[in-house]
């Protein structure tokens, strides 16, 4: 059964009042291979220390030693987002003959809930015997969501294995689609690039989409020949870098479409045969977004005052499809009330 997991707690910090004030918590969750750090600031992971091949424990997520840094503006570090993570074209959509107009912060389109999104906001945390619950309710129309949405993020250790569970109910039929937004480098945050990783994703097809990354066409079988091309099919391990170089691709940023079922079941592995560091990714979620930080460019500095640059971590973020409320064809993120919202994703680490 493996040592018990340990949690304790402190503050981390006050927001300031233009931010609405608050203290911020942090919760160390602690087992015998893995060290997880959680804010009650949109639920953040701020820091994951995992062992490698030599027993050393080393932190394998970007982030900041202080709340400063996540005050500001970030590309939503180990943070969860929400209402709907990904991209909605144009920020707008239609439920029940009625259209909604969200906040523009990407371009022509609305990213990851908006201006002030789940990221941003402090949550209610309730301490569990291996882990920690966060609760908030988002008021119906915030960020021009309509109804009243209460949402539940519970992270729980057990040996190397990190349950993210997201749960949500609401008063008025709204589009959810709840992540994480952790940023890895499994060589230990601060390494300079992510090249010398292996990937491999449980998909057989990915969204192609235009240059505002939105979706331009359904699954379709020339989507999965170039899957297959670019190797990203099905335990394929490829190293980053090689791949990268090779089909002159400036990186990743693409849904990948996992098979529909609500189990359980593998959806990403990401290994780097230097420190024998190993993470996979389990989800109930339709899809999983491959992102290889092609917008990291040196400017943020990060733990212990490092820089990130472009390509100095990946992100695996289980999600729907990516617009997927204007797709009809693609899976439903509409809840509905009466409904429960209930998503689960397991990041295992072992050396």
């Amino acid at each position: 059964w493996g040592a018990m997991t340990e949690v304790r707690r402190e503050v981390f910090g006050q927001r300031p009042p233009e931010e609405g004030g608050g203290v911020v918590e942090k919760f160390f969750l602690k087992s015998d291979s893995v060290k997880v750090e959680i804010l009650s600031l949109g639920c953040i992971i701020a820091a994951l220390e995992m062992k490698g091949r030599d027993g050393e424990f080393s932190d394998v997520v970007l982030g900041f030693d202080t709340l400063e840094g996540y005050t500001r503006k970030h590309p939503y570090f180990g943070a969860v987002v929400g209402r709907v993570a990904n991209r909605i074209a144009k920020g707008r959509f239609t439920v029940d003959g009625k259209e909604y107009q969200l906040f523009l912060n990407n371009g022509p389109n609305s990213l990851h809930g908006g201006a002030r999104g789940f990221d941003k906001v402090l949550w209610s945390p309730q301490v569990l015997p291996n882990g920690v619950s966060f609760f908030r309710l988002s008021p119906d129309g915030e960020e021009g969501y309509p109804g009243d949405l209460k949402v539940w993020v519970t992270y729980t250790l057990s040996g190397g294995e990190l349950a993210i569970n997201y749960k949500a109910q609401t008063s008025k039929t709204t589009p959810v689609n709840l992540t994480n937004h952790a940023y890895f480098n499994l060589s230990g945050q601060g390494s300079r690039d992510i090249y010398d990783h292996e990937i491999s994703i449980e998909a057989d097809s990915y969204l192609p989409v235009d240059d505002t990354k939105i979706p331009t066409v359904q699954v379709t079988v020339a989507t999965k020949q170039a899957c297959s091309r670019w190797g990203t099919a099905r335990r394929q391990n490829v190293e980053l870098g090689k791949h990268l170089q090779k089909f002159h691709l400036d990186g990743f940023d693409h849904n990948f479409c996992l098979q529909k079922t609500q189990a359980r079941r593998l959806a990403a592995r990401a290994r780097h045969p230097p420190t024998g560091r190993t993470m996979e990714v389990h989800t109930t979620q339709p899809g999983i977004q491959f992102y290889t930080g092609n917008n990291l460019d040196g400017s943020l500095k990060g733990k212990g005052a490092v820089s990130y640059p472009k390509h100095s971590a990946f992100c695996l973020e289980t999600q729907s499809w990516p617009d997927a409320v204007n797709k009809p064809h693609f899976p439903n993120t509409l809840l509905q009330p009466g409904q429960e919202y209930d998503h689960t994703t397991w990041l295992v680490f072992s050396t």
